[in-house]
């Protein structure tokens, strides 16, 4: 009888050991960040508006990005052909030199490759201009 118990009671905390064990386990998984394993990401919010940048920061309840860049559509008045050019934050009012986001409103964050045509044209716009660019 005793050894009954004693096989119950080992069975029971080997079961309970295990359970817990399982639990710690997908806890600390669910909670370790990402890699990050190109430069730059595109970051999509719940609002549809999406920016490209670097991941400075994958706090708990925000994402920081730097070197920021969105979409924005043009149409030609006389054609009315749509064209989609890639600008970089930081030439409005305020100068802003990142973007703080709550991650209630990031829908998905994807890397951006560096073979992309997104990729291309940060590189491009990254350039040191030269004096008589920055004249134009």
């Amino acid at each position: 009888m005793q050894n009954t118990v004693a096989w119950i009671l080992a069975i029971f905390v080997v079961v309970i050991a295990t359970a817990l064990s399982i639990t710690a386990y997908l806890g600390w998984r669910g909670s370790a960040l990402p890699a990050l394993s190109t430069p730059y990401h595109a970051v999509l919010l719940a609002s549809g508006q999406a920016f490209f940048g670097r991941i400075e920061s994958l706090q708990p309840d925000y994402v920081v990005l730097q070197e920021v860049f969105y979409i924005q559509s043009r149409t030609n008045p006389e054609t009315k052909q749509v064209s989609n050019i890639l600008v970089k934050r930081g030439q409005e009012w305020h100068s802003p030199d990142r973007m703080i986001l709550s991650k209630r409103h990031v829908m998905l964050i994807e890397p951006v490759t560096e073979s992309s045509q997104v990729a291309k044209l940060i590189a491009e716009q990254s350039k040191p201009k030269t004096p008589q660019e920055a004249v134009k």
